[in-house]
């Protein structure tokens, strides 16, 4: 590592699909274009639909909301990088894009658990859903949820945005903060030690509200009769497979950032990094899409004039 400020970074993990750049760059447009296209009649569907005007839709639209941020962040990026010809990307993008994916990664779960939390109200206090999620209260949540990790990871990002960088490699698709941290020009293992604490930040207090409602949910389902326990559990699939694909997604990408990942195959770690950004955002508008049957039913009543 050389003492010249770097003005770019060298994007190495593109090497590999230099003999496929085009259509490469076809699938990524698809996949863009699909996420945008659930997302956004997900929530135009909700938008137009006075029934679905409840809590739970509501986080459902900003999910999908983040879904668009998310993605947005990082495809069209990953498609521009693909088709230059040097694979290099400024160094003040590369910070913005990070910035982008991380508020991305921990507004996620801060929504994840906030629709954990509603659910729990939904089925152990049906009767007192509409008392407890009002409108004021609803605002409430949605302006913490939305809030919550840019506040916390700006603080943090701010350490990172006073540094000066000497490497110019970047053996990922896209920029994350570990990376940039590994390119400083002086020793900034603080950082990678505030991130550590940071990252409590962004787990605990979430992981604490999902298990307490999911705990409480399972205590009251018990009392109910198996119909009503099947149409308890229904009501929570989505959630419970957003999670799902949420934590396996998170755990891929944290075990590349934070461990030596040279031993494994570089196609291998291309799959895992991208399972990150590109599977939830389209995963997830078809869990709620379909898996709730109200939505879905509206959805039907949209799309089945335009087939026929």
């Amino acid at each position: 590592m050389d003492n010249t400020t770097a003005a770019t970074f060298k994007m190495t993990a593109y090497a590999v699909m230099e003999n496929y750049n085009h259509g490469l760059f076809s699938v990524f447009f698809l996949l863009y274009l699909i996420t945008l296209v659930l997302n956004v009649l997900l929530i135009s569907v909700i938008h137009q639909n006075k029934q679905l005007h409840q809590p739970m839709n509501v986080f459902t639209c900003m999910l999908s909301l983040n879904e668009i941020y998310g993605s947005s962040a990082l495809l069209p990026a990953v498609m521009a990088v693909l088709v230059s010809k040097t694979h290099d990307v400024t160094v003040k993008w590369c910070m913005a894009q990070a910035y982008f994916l991380h508020t991305y990664a921990s507004g996620e779960f801060c929504i994840l658990a906030l629709m954990g939390y509603d659910r729990y109200i939904a089925i152990c206090s049906p009767l007192h859903y509409y008392s407890i999620m009002s409108y004021s209260k609803t605002c409430k949540l949605i302006a913490f949820t939305g809030l919550y990790p840019f506040i916390v990871f700006t603080s943090f990002y701010s350490l990172t945005l006073q540094l000066r960088f000497c490497g110019k490699v970047i053996p990922k698709l896209y920029c994350v903060n570990m990376e940039l941290v590994k390119n400083s020009c002086t020793n900034a293992q603080y950082i990678s030690t505030v991130g550590l604490a940071i990252l409590v930040l962004f787990i605990v207090p979430q992981l604490v509200m999902i298990v307490f409602s999911y705990t409480h949910i399972l205590r009251v389902c018990r009392t109910f009769p198996k119909e009503s326990q099947a149409n308890a559990f229904r009501t929570c699939v989505p959630h419970l497979l957003s999670l799902l694909n949420y934590t396996i997604a998170s755990l891929f990408e944290v075990i590349q950032t934070r461990f030596n990942m040279s031993h494994v195959a570089v196609e291998a770690q291309i799959f895992l990094s991208l399972y990150f950004i590109i599977i939830p955002p389209i995963a997830n508008p078809v869990l709620y899409g379909l898996g709730t049957q109200t939505v879905r039913g509206c959805i039907m009543k949209l799309l089945l004039p335009l087939m026929f």
